[in-house]
């Protein structure tokens, strides 16, 4: 982890936060090249109704049809929180690179079940059991309370 991911990580939770203020679930991430430039970024549009509508997954879907496998590859996608199994899927058959995320999986759901939401219809696992082969970095604890006060606010008001 060095200060480039930490800026990305940071603009993800910038993008949560625009996220929330639109009314919708606080997750945001971004694409970054091989070369350390942003690509795309994106927040959670599952507001829509579409529960599909995660940064992660739309990012996938533009490096699938943007780049080369080899840039895809190369490529890093830094994310507010960890990719749900879906975007994890997403993000291995496309074949992208590394996955960096501000945090788990396991803190959302500690958060969550502190808030008393219900859990989620499909189970939040880590990334390496969805998506083995892939460099996965996070959670990173100095955005942690940023992250959980955007769901807090989220679910609670």
């Amino acid at each position: 982890m060095n200060e480039m991911d930490l800026r990305h990580l940071r603009r993800c939770v910038e993008l949560a936060a625009e996220a929330l203020a639109k009314g919708d679930e606080p997750f945001g991430s971004v694409l970054v090249s091989g070369e350390g430039k942003a690509l795309a970024e994106g927040h959670n549009e599952v507001a829509s109704g579409d529960r599909t509508r995660h940064p992660e997954f739309e990012l996938a879907r533009w490096a699938a049809a943007h780049l080369t496998p080899q840039e895809r590859a190369a490529a890093t996608v830094y994310t507010s929180g960890e990719h749900c199994p879906m975007c994890a899927a997403a993000h291995a058959w496309v074949g992208l690179g590394r996955i960096v995320y501000a945090t788990s999986s396991e803190q959302l759901s500690a958060w969550l079940a502190e808030l008393e939401v219900p859990p989620p219809p499909v189970r939040p696992l880590p990334i390496r059991e969805v998506a083995p082969g892939i460099p996965v970095e996070g959670p990173v604890a100095e955005l942690a309370e940023e992250v959980r006060e955007l769901h807090r606010r989220f679910h609670r008001g």
